[in-house]
């Protein structure tokens, strides 16, 4: 299976999400970062009971929790997972995450301070799906 690149919100994996304005601005900057001649944004249905039986965490807004996960998942910069997760849901993070993750490990800004800081500028949600078996249960449309 072909993953995303390391250092991700959510670990190394497919995301995707339900914002199609979100979308559409990942793939024109994934066209300007590798010359690919066109953006191209596709859509996929989730089948939420065929994931019954995996490993699900989902974070309901914005949390220090959901903060501590994605800073744990940003600074590892190995393909090797931090979590045993099948699937995550969870909202996204600032484009500046890495700029803040900087700041809170110099002890510039407090754990609180980063959360506030990696909200993204409105609440959306990114679906991360980490394994074969997580892949199965989506459908393009």
């Amino acid at each position: 299976m072909q993953k995303s690149k390391v250092g991700k919100d959510f670990g190394v994996g497919f995301y995707l999400t339900p914002d199609r304005s979100v979308a559409l601005r990942q793939a024109q900057r994934k066209l300007a970062q590798y010359g690919f001649e066109e953006a191209i944004v596709q859509a996929y249905e989730w089948d939420e009971a065929a994931s019954c039986g995996l490993n699900l965490l989902r974070f309901d807004g914005y949390s220090l929790e959901w903060a501590t996960f994605i800073l744990q998942n940003r600074k590892n910069r190995t393909h090797v997972q931090l979590h045993n997760y099948d699937i995550v849901v969870g909202s996204i993070a600032d484009d500046t995450v890495g700029f803040q993750i900087r700041r809170v490990e110099d002890g510039i800004i407090s754990m609180n301070q980063f959360l506030e800081e990696i909200k993204f500028n409105r609440i959306t949600t990114q679906y991360f799906f980490a394994t074969l078996q997580s892949l199965e249960t989506l459908r393009r449309v």
